[in-house]
C-alpha cells in the first residue's frame, strides 16, 4: 500500500512540476512536457490577473467589467495567458538554459534524463510563446471592440512581448538575470505580481501610472518571497558560483533582508490605502500583514530549516492581501 501511495504521490507531482516527482522515462510524453510547464508555478499567476480584474472594477457597477459570459470567458482567457502559456513558456526556456547544472544538480529531470529531446523542447517553447502571443493580440482585438478609445492599444500583445523578454533575460547568457541574486529576485517578483495584475486591469479598464507603479511596488515584497527560494539551494550556489543573497550575505543577514521586503513594501501599500481614506480595506490589509509578521520569527530563527513551513504559513497571507488592495482600488473609498 505505501509503495502505491508512494508512486501515486510522484505522479501527481510530477504533473504538477514539483520536487519529488516520478522520474521514469516511460511516461507519456504530455506528462514530461506538463512537467516541464510547472503547473504549480501558474497559480500567483492566475491570481495576479483576479487581482488586476478587482482592481478595475470587477465588483464595482460602475466599473467596465460585467458579470455575463463574454466577459468572464475574456478574464479566464486572460489567465490562461499569464499561467499555462507565458508561465509554461518561462519554466520550460528556465529548464533549456539550466539544463547543464540539472544534469550535475538534477539529473533526473527531464531534459537531463533524455525523456524529452531538446527539438522537443523548442518546438514547446515556441508554441507556448506563439500561442500566448496569439490570445494576447486576440484579446487586444476583443477589448477594442468592446471599450473602444477606453482601451489602451496591443497593451496586453505588449505586456506579453515584455515578459516573453524578462523571461528570456532571466534565464539565458549573457545577461542570465538568475544569477544575481538583486536583480533575478526582482525580475522573479515582477512578473509574478506586477505583469499579470497590470494584464487583467488592462483588459477591462485603463491602464493607469499609478496602477503601474503600486504593481511594481508590491512586487518588491515579491522579491522578498523569491528570497526565500534560495534557502534551500545555498550550498549548490556557492559551489557554481551563483550570487544569491543568501550567498552574498549569508543566511541570517539575507534572512532580514527578506523579512524586511516582504513587511515593508506591503506597508507601504497599506500608507497608500490610508491615503485614499480606504479604512475597511486598510484594516483588513493590517490584519492579513500582522500574521506574517508573526510567522516571520520562526522563520528568522532557522531560515534554512523552516523556509518551506513559512512559505505554506504566510504566503496565503500576503496573496489575499494582494486581492484585498485591487478591491480597494476597484471600488473606491469605503
Amino acid at each position: 500500500m505505501e509503495n502505491t501511495q508512494a508512486k501515486d504521490t510522484r505522479k501527481t507531482r510530477s504533473l504538477l512540476g514539483m520536487r519529488g516527482a516520478d522520474t521514469s522515462a516511460q511516461r507519456p510524453l504530455w506528462q514530461i512536457r506538463l512537467q516541464l510547464m510547472k503547473p504549480v508555478t501558474w497559480i500567483p499567476l492566475m491570481w495576479g490577473v483576479l487581482c488586476g480584474t478587482a482592481s478595475a472594477g470587477m465588483f464595482n457597477w460602475a466599473g467596465y467589467f460585467q458579470w455575463n459570459g463574454t466577459y468572464v470567458l475574456a478574464g479566464v482567457a486572460c489567465m490562461v495567458l499569464s499561467g499555462p502559456l507565458l508561465a509554461g513558456y518561462t519554466q520550460t526556456l528556465n529548464d533549456y538554459y539550466d539544463r547543464a547544472l540539472d544534469a550535475i544538480n538534477e539529473p533526473y529531470r527531464p531534459i537531463p534524463s533524455g525523456a524529452i529531446t531538446i527539438g522537443q523542447v523548442m518546438a514547446q517553447i515556441f508554441s507556448l510563446l506563439g500561442l500566448g502571443l496569439a490570445l494576447a493580440v486576440g484579446l487586444d482585438l476583443w477589448a477594442a471592440a468592446e471599450f473602444g478609445a477606453r482601451h489602451t492599444p496591443w497593451v496586453l500583445t505588449g505586456l506579453t512581448l515584455f515578459g516573453a523578454f524578462v523571461a528570456y533575460i532571466y534565464s539565458a547568457p549573457p545577461l542570465k538575470l538568475k544569477q544575481n541574486g538583486w536583480l533575478g529576485n526582482y525580475a522573479l517578483g515582477a512578473s509574478y505580481i506586477a505583469l499579470p495584475w497590470c494584464a487583467g486591469h488592462a483588459l477591462f479598464g485603463t491602464l493607469s501610472p499609478t496602477i503601474v507603479v503600486l504593481t511594481l511596488f508590491y512586487s518588491f515584497s515579491g522579491l522578498g518571497i523569491a528570497i526565500v527560494n534560495d534557502f534551500k539551494s545555498i550550498e549548490g550556489d556557492r559551489k557554481l558560483g551563483l550570487r544569491s543573497l543568501p550567498v552574498i550575505f549569508g543566511v541570517n543577514r539575507a534572512a532580514w533582508i527578506c523579512v524586511l521586503m516582504i513587511d515593508v513594501f506591503q506597508i507601504g501599500v497599506l500608507g497608500y490605502l490610508l491615503y485614499l481614506q480606504s479604512w475597511l480595506y486598510a484594516a483588513v490589509l493590517a490584519a492579513l500583514i500582522v500574521p506574517q509578521i508573526v510567522f516571520q520569527r520562526r522563520f528568522l530563527a532557522d531560515p534554512v530549516a523552516n523556509d518551506v513551513r513559512y512559505q505554506a504559513s504566510s504566503q496565503p497571507f500576503l496573496v489575499f492581501g494582494m486581492l484585498v488592495t485591487g478591491l480597494a482600488l476597484g471600488w473606491g473609498r469605503l
